[in-house]
């Protein structure tokens, strides 16, 4: 079989689990668009054949230079390419495949569908992922998305997303409960966190309105946000004038602390849409709550199994915000450790490395 040919704007940092585990069992050549913007883009070094090339970004469109040349590389047969349709090389190499080397195979990885494309952007997706030999989506939303707007549903493949698997599990089996809000706070009062990027679209203002709310009700929550952004200075003077308990904690790439600040929370709370944050939570058995309009989420919320890995409120009520936070705590058969098990179980069976491997394996074959 011939050397499978990843071709991507950019590798993510968090990417670098499920490409070194690709790059240890498949024969991989990596071409990847240089960084742009802030973020994290993964070492080139970490994997054996891969190549830095240049991109240019013109009003919201990308190209990248030099990759349709690989459509006629006798080395190649099988490409798997980041879905994006503003980026117009990608288009190019599609259409180009379809004229000069039809038997070869091209195959677009990404998030595909969300739910709220207005008509043209269903069209625009339809044509663009139609031109691929298959589709891999983050999420099954995406892909019941995709086959109401008509797409074909046998070129349609749920891979999910995953973070550090390994390293994760490794700390999984060392961690202990200890008392590190007790000590924070000087109370065993139940602690709601949020890990990630303090950002508008997170509506972390949400988790404070409804915290303040709660406490006129006379039940006490503090609140923990793992992370920086533009909106911490913000969420600070609201913490203040809601005289709520919250510790800023920063960021923090150091996932053993991390792994200890998630584990011994009660429950994640995301407000705006959660991503991978909930798989991060849930790793460190941890429940999600957040919104259930799907159509504004990422897939990551598929994790959430009701009233078990964590659970939904209606999108920017804070009222039942309140209640869905209220709730689940509420629960006379509520178990911190069964529902712990619960959130391993799903991180287990379906966002790891390893799952997304065997689906790429079963699909390139």
């Amino acid at each position: 079989m011939s050397k499978l040919c990843v071709i991507y704007n950019m590798a993510a940092k968090y990417r670098a689990p499920i490409f070194q585990l690709m790059d240890k069992e498949m024969d991989v050549d990596w071409y990847f668009g240089n960084p742009i913007g802030d973020i994290k883009g993964l070492e080139p070094e970490l994997l054996k054949n891969a190549t830095i090339v240049n991109r240019k970004i013109w009003k919201g469109l990308t190209w990248q230079k030099g990759i349709l040349k690989h459509l006629v590389n006798k080395n190649y047969d099988r490409y798997l390419m980041l879905g994006e349709p503003f980026t117009l090389s990608t288009w190019a190499f599609m259409l180009l495949k379809k004229i000069v080397v039809p038997e070869k195979k091209v195959y677009l990885w990404s998030h595909g569908w969300y739910g709220r494309e207005n008509f043209t952007k269903k069209w625009i997706k339809r044509a663009f992922f139609g031109l691929a030999d298959g589709n891999f989506l983050y999420g099954n939303y995406a892909r019941k998305v995709a086959i109401e707007q008509g797409n074909n549903p046998d070129k349609l493949w749920v891979i999910h997303n995953s973070l550090n698997y390994s390293k994760h599990i490794e700390l999984r089996r060392l961690i202990k409960p200890s008392a590190i809000y007790k000590e924070y706070f000087g109370d065993d009062n139940p602690v709601l966190i949020f890990i990630g990027r303090l950002t508008k679209i997170k509506k972390l203002n949400q988790i404070f309105e409804a915290v303040a709310f709660l406490k006129k009700q006379g039940s006490n929550y503090n609140v923990v946000l793992v992370g920086d952004g533009e909106e911490r200075s913000m969420l600070e003077i609201e913490a203040i004038k809601l005289k709520i308990p919250v510790w800023f904690y920063g960021s923090c790439y150091d996932e053993i602390k991390n792994a200890e600040l998630i584990y011994n929370a009660d429950l994640c709370v995301s407000p705006g849409n959660v991503g991978l944050t909930a798989i991060h939570a849930m790793t460190f058995g941890t429940p999600v709550i957040t919104h259930s309009n799907f159509s504004n989420q990422m897939p990551e919320f598929e994790a959430i199994i009701p009233n078990k890995t964590g659970n939904f409120f209606t999108e920017n009520s804070i009222q039942n915000l309140v209640e869905s936070i209220s709730k689940w705590f509420s629960d006379k058969n509520y178990s911190r450790e069964r529902i712990r098990q619960y959130c391993y179980k799903e991180i287990d069976n379906f966002w790891t490395p390893k799952y997304q491997l065997d689906i790429i394996k079963k699909h390139l074959s």
